[in-house]
Protein backbone atom coordinates (compact mmCIF):
# COMPACT_ATOMS: atom_id res chain seq x y z
CA UNK A 1 0.00 0.00 0.00
CA UNK A 2 1.48 3.41 -1.19
CA UNK A 3 1.64 6.30 1.66
CA UNK A 4 2.21 9.77 1.14
CA UNK A 5 3.91 11.90 3.78
CA UNK A 6 3.93 15.73 4.01
CA UNK A 7 5.14 17.52 6.46
CA UNK A 8 3.03 21.17 8.06
CA UNK A 9 4.66 23.59 9.98
CA UNK A 10 1.98 24.59 12.44
CA UNK A 11 1.31 28.40 12.33
CA UNK A 12 0.25 30.73 14.62
CA UNK A 13 -3.42 31.05 12.71
CA UNK A 14 -4.25 27.70 12.81
CA UNK A 15 -4.47 27.65 16.38
CA UNK A 16 -7.34 28.10 19.03
CA UNK A 17 -7.24 30.02 22.26
CA UNK A 18 -6.14 26.91 23.99
CA UNK A 19 -2.85 27.22 22.15
CA UNK A 20 -3.56 24.00 19.79
CA UNK A 21 -4.64 23.54 16.47
CA UNK A 22 -8.22 24.41 15.56
CA UNK A 23 -10.02 20.89 14.76
CA UNK A 24 -11.08 22.33 11.54
CA UNK A 25 -7.73 22.70 9.99
CA UNK A 26 -6.83 19.07 10.01
CA UNK A 27 -9.36 18.89 6.78
CA UNK A 28 -6.99 21.75 5.09
CA UNK A 29 -4.00 19.32 6.15
CA UNK A 30 -6.03 16.27 5.13
CA UNK A 31 -6.44 18.49 1.39
CA UNK A 32 -2.66 18.84 1.79
CA UNK A 33 -1.99 15.23 2.21
CA UNK A 34 -4.63 14.56 -0.75
CA UNK A 35 -2.81 16.69 -3.40
CA UNK A 36 0.53 15.33 -2.57
CA UNK A 37 -1.04 11.85 -2.88
CA UNK A 38 -2.45 12.41 -5.88
CA UNK A 39 0.76 14.14 -7.32
CA UNK A 40 3.14 11.20 -6.60
CA UNK A 41 0.49 9.15 -8.51
CA UNK A 42 1.49 11.25 -11.16
CA UNK A 43 -1.26 13.89 -11.85
CA UNK A 44 -2.91 17.07 -11.26
CA UNK A 45 -6.02 17.35 -9.84
CA UNK A 46 -6.80 20.92 -11.68
CA UNK A 47 -6.07 18.76 -14.79
CA UNK A 48 -9.52 16.83 -13.73
CA UNK A 49 -11.07 19.85 -13.32
CA UNK A 50 -9.96 21.71 -16.69
CA UNK A 51 -11.34 18.56 -18.29
CA UNK A 52 -15.13 19.33 -16.94
CA UNK A 53 -14.84 17.36 -13.94
CA UNK A 54 -14.22 17.71 -9.97
CA UNK A 55 -14.02 15.60 -6.84
CA UNK A 56 -16.42 16.65 -4.24
CA UNK A 57 -15.82 15.53 -0.58
CA UNK A 58 -18.92 13.69 0.19
CA UNK A 59 -18.17 12.53 3.72
CA UNK A 60 -15.62 12.99 6.70
CA UNK A 61 -14.40 12.22 10.31
CA UNK A 62 -11.95 12.90 12.57
CA UNK A 63 -10.71 11.05 15.74
CA UNK A 64 -8.57 13.68 17.95
CA UNK A 65 -5.53 11.73 19.64
CA UNK A 66 -2.57 14.66 21.30
CA UNK A 67 -2.56 17.84 20.14
CA UNK A 68 -0.35 19.67 18.29
CA UNK A 69 0.77 23.34 18.71
CA UNK A 70 2.52 26.55 17.14
CA UNK A 71 5.91 26.11 15.62
CA UNK A 72 5.70 22.14 15.62
CA UNK A 73 5.69 20.68 12.50
CA UNK A 74 3.45 17.58 12.01
CA UNK A 75 3.50 14.67 9.56
CA UNK A 76 0.01 13.95 7.53
CA UNK A 77 0.26 10.60 6.19
CA UNK A 78 -2.26 9.81 3.63
CA UNK A 79 -3.19 6.12 1.72
CA UNK A 80 -5.62 5.21 -0.10
CA UNK A 81 -8.32 3.46 2.39
CA UNK A 82 -10.74 2.12 -0.17
CA UNK A 83 -11.08 2.59 -4.02
CA UNK A 84 -14.49 0.75 -6.16
CA UNK A 85 -14.22 2.94 -9.34
CA UNK A 86 -17.03 5.32 -8.09
CA UNK A 87 -15.94 6.14 -4.43
CA UNK A 88 -12.37 6.74 -3.04
CA UNK A 89 -12.09 7.07 0.42
CA UNK A 90 -8.16 8.40 1.60
CA UNK A 91 -7.32 7.71 5.32
CA UNK A 92 -5.17 9.74 7.41
CA UNK A 93 -2.95 10.12 10.02
CA UNK A 94 -1.02 13.32 11.39
CA UNK A 95 1.78 12.66 13.83
CA UNK A 96 3.60 15.02 16.23
CA UNK A 97 7.13 15.93 15.92
CA UNK A 98 7.90 12.58 17.94
CA UNK A 99 5.62 10.37 16.08
CA UNK A 100 2.47 10.22 18.50
CA UNK A 101 -0.64 10.15 16.56
CA UNK A 102 -2.38 13.47 16.62
CA UNK A 103 -5.43 12.88 14.81
CA UNK A 104 -6.84 9.75 12.50
CA UNK A 105 -9.27 10.44 9.36
CA UNK A 106 -11.37 9.58 6.34
CA UNK A 107 -12.42 11.71 3.76
CA UNK A 108 -14.66 10.25 1.17
CA UNK A 109 -14.90 11.72 -2.49
CA UNK A 110 -16.66 10.60 -5.79
CA UNK A 111 -15.89 11.88 -9.48
CA UNK A 112 -18.91 13.90 -10.72
CA UNK A 113 -19.41 16.15 -14.25
CA UNK A 114 -18.91 20.02 -13.46
CA UNK A 115 -21.65 20.71 -15.24
CA UNK A 116 -24.43 18.73 -13.56
CA UNK A 117 -22.82 17.45 -9.96
CA UNK A 118 -24.06 13.54 -11.98
CA UNK A 119 -21.40 11.10 -10.70
CA UNK A 120 -19.48 9.23 -12.90
CA UNK A 121 -17.00 6.23 -12.98
CA UNK A 122 -13.56 6.75 -12.61
CA UNK A 123 -12.70 3.67 -14.14
CA UNK A 124 -14.38 4.66 -17.34
CA UNK A 125 -13.75 8.76 -17.33
CA UNK A 126 -9.96 8.55 -16.10
CA UNK A 127 -8.64 5.05 -16.98
CA UNK A 128 -4.85 5.71 -15.79
CA UNK A 129 -6.39 6.73 -12.48
CA UNK A 130 -8.14 3.90 -11.49
CA UNK A 131 -5.23 1.72 -12.40
CA UNK A 132 -3.04 3.99 -10.50
CA UNK A 133 -5.66 4.19 -7.64
CA UNK A 134 -5.80 0.02 -7.62
CA UNK A 135 -1.83 -0.09 -7.80
CA UNK A 136 -1.78 2.25 -4.73
CA UNK A 137 -4.51 0.13 -2.67
CA UNK A 138 -1.81 -2.78 -2.82
CA UNK A 139 -4.06 -5.46 -3.35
Amino acid sequence: MMVSESKVKVRYQETDQMGVVYHANYLVWFEIGRTDFIEELGFQYHEMELSGYMSPLIDADMQFKQPLRYGQTALVKTWLEAYDGLRVTYGYEVQTPDGQTAVTGHTKHVCVKKENFKPVSIRKVFPEWHEAYERAKGE
